[in-house]
């Protein structure tokens, strides 16, 4: 009793001298080293349980022959052909020896195994008594020992946990909390791998690894963690591999899937299912805390957009001025490379594209786009988001992949529509397209009033039956001109016998002459210029910036046009004035000289172009 006393007196200082060095994970080395000595085993070797294995691990490693350097779970409950059990004392014989087996219990849970070994030539002189206290001595300080250094990891790892919680605080970058996560994965699970399987497309300057979740494979463990915001492992037993996948789940919604890859793990033990699980939901609530924040962001932008657009359109802008301002807000807000505003007649046949759209829609090869998603819009009577177009097959390949066209309508008739094109596929997201509609709603009224005004103003400043401008304006532009231009041309016009053909073929002919020669007139001179109806068959045209030779010569194309394309034939006789800035003149005075060159042409024989310089009034 006395040697057994001081031999437990002996096993309690060895433990304490281990203990006393402060170490923060016990040494078992140490431990196996004075056991050896104390009990006179040539080599103590400790089997650990290894949840993660599920297996107990051999501590140190061994270099016996006949022992192994794990024991699986399996392997020990069917171990009755290689121990001889007497109570929790197992006797192993070896061609070179002997191995003493002590059952390491607690509280009816088996920690592992203690082993003696022993050679041959020198046989175990340890009483069974003994070794029942061994091994209840060695269970009790084992079972500490996992307790305090169970402690010691979790309280490293919820520590880890916080300050990566506290980043996330900070962050507002989707990219800065997902690489935060994986750094703190990577300190608590070095020697596992991890990929990011993502709901949604994202982009990202970081080198993470990011992979799409595959929403076609319903019954892999990904798909079932997303679906079911549950954790789901997959064990692969006969190579020894795990994957776990948990689920990045928010208040509102799930985000993604989180896999862990384990290596040499036939398991994931429930601890550290916990505490993935844990991580997993702190990451997925950052996630969502930050995109709800970008959406309100974007939400302010977009109202802002909506805004500042509703408040410059009602500012009285010209219809082309607002065409204009939308076509840069649009490019600027949705990356746009081109953008359309298209008119379509009340048939729906024929299209106008208005000024201030994007420069491709004057091209002849927008034809093909503004038909297809007509005709689409027409069939579906809604907005249309393409993000990768295809012509039918005829037509061959698209340019531009990416399409949102959003129509203009009100009280359910169609006007026409807002074309926006890029050539990347799929480079619009949803949100933009619904951001875009709102925009047109919003706008539409204001476009429609615009347009109204234009034709308003047209009307009072058109003749009705020829399309050119009236008197009035053209007398507002002749004096705007005279006192900023350098220099320009009037030229009178009256159709010669008009009040004849009147007489022989009835008014809706000469009305026709007349529509025939203003578009005659419209279709020879330049947009700067203003042909108007003078009165009656008389019409006048003023020239901005033009030479005295160069209107007159104008002023005979046009005589001579007019004698070849008029059914039935009719002539026109012309006067010319002409003004510039070196000397002194007026309004009236370039009036009165033009109409003193028509009256001579009329009386010389008509069909004639006569130039009045003003020194020969």
């Amino acid at each position: 009793m006395e040697n057994k006393s001081q031999f437990i007196l002996n096993l309690k200082s060895i433990f304490f001298d281990i203990l006393q060095k402060g170490e923060s994970l016990f040494r078992y080395e140490d431990l196996s080293n004075h056991l050896g000595k104390l009990t006179g085993a040539d080599q103590v070797i400790i089997y650990l349980k290894d949840e993660w294995k599920q297996a107990y691990i051999a501590e140190p490693n061994i270099a016996v022959s006949g022992l192994p350097s794990s024991f699986s779970f399996e392997a020990i409950n069917d171990s009755e052909h290689l121990f001889n059990v007497t109570n929790n004392i197992k006797i192993c014989r070896l061609d070179n020896g002997q191995a003493v087996i002590i059952l390491l219990v607690q509280e009816d849970k088996l920690l592992g195994y203690l082993v003696l070994y022993f050679k041959k030539d020198q046989p175990n002189a340890l009483p069974a008594s003994l070794l029942n206290d061994l091994g209840n001595i060695c269970s009790d300080i084992i079972s500490r020992i996992n307790t305090l250094d169970h402690f010691l990891t979790e309280k490293d790892r919820y520590k880890l946990l916080f300050h990566m919680t506290e980043k996330f605080q900070n962050s507002r970058k989707m990219d800065l909390l997902l690489q935060e996560m994986l750094i703190t994965l990577k300190k608590v699970y070095p020697g596992f791998t991890f990929f990011l399987l993502l709901s949604h497309d994202y982009k990202t300057d970081l080198a993470l690894p990011i992979k799409d979740l595959d929403y076609t494979e319903e019954k892999n463990g990904a798909m079932q963690a997303y679906a079911t915001g549950r954790i789901q492992v997959e064990s692969r037993l006969k190579n020894k591999h795990s994957t776990l996948y948990a689920p990045l789940m928010g208040r509102q919604g799930i985000y993604g899937v989180l896999q862990v890859n384990a290596a040499e793990a036939v398991i994931f033990p429930e601890k550290e299912l916990t505490f993935i699980s844990l991580l997993a939901r702190t990451t997925g609530g950052a996630i969502e805390n930050v995109q709800l924040y970008q959406q309100s962001q974007q939400l302010i932008s977009d109202l802002q957009l909506i805004n500042e657009t509703s408040h410059r359109l009602n500012s009285d802008l010209r219809l082309t001025e607002t065409i204009k301002f939308m076509t840069e807000q649009i490019k600027d807000s949705f990356h746009a490379e081109e953008v359309g505003f298209i008119l379509l007649s009340q048939e729906g046949e024929a299209f106008n594209v208005l000024n201030g759209s994007t420069s491709f829609f004057f091209t002849q090869e927008v034809t093909a786009y503004i038909e297809l998603i007509k005709q689409k819009m027409i069939e579906e009577e809604e907005a249309i988001f393409i993000g990768d177009l295809l012509f039918p097959s005829k037509r061959g390949n698209t340019l531009f992949k990416s399409v949102m066209a959003v129509p203009m309508d009100q009280s359910g008739e169609l006007h026409g529509f807002v074309l926006v094109m890029n050539c990347t596929p799929y480079h619009f997201t949803f949100e933009s397209f619904k951001l875009l509609q709102s925009l047109i709603h919003h706008s539409t009224l204001a476009f429609k009033n615009s347009l109204l005004r234009e034709e308003l103003e047209n009307l009072v400043i058109t003749d009705h039956l020829t399309k050119l401008y009236s008197r009035n304006y053209l007398d507002d532009q002749v004096e705007i001109s005279m006192n900023k231009d350098k220099e320009g041309v009037l030229l009178l016009i009256d159709i010669d016998n008009f009040k004849a053909i009147n007489d022989e073929y009835g008014h809706q002919v000469g009305d026709d002459i007349l529509r025939q020669v203003a578009d005659i007139i419209t279709n020879h001179i330049r947009s700067s210029d203003i042909g108007s109806r003078w009165g009656g068959e008389e019409l006048a045209i003023y020239l901005p910036n033009v030479t005295a030779d160069t209107g007159t010569l104008i002023a005979r194309r046009l005589n001579t046009k007019v004698n070849s394309l008029t059914k039935p034939q009719v002539s026109i006789s012309c006067g010319v004035s002409y003004w510039n800035d070196e000397i002194e003149d007026s309004y009236s005075a370039l009036f009165k000289r033009a109409d003193e060159g028509l009256y001579k042409a009329k009386n010389s024989g008509k069909n004639k172009v006569v130039f009045k310089k003003k020194t020969d009034v």
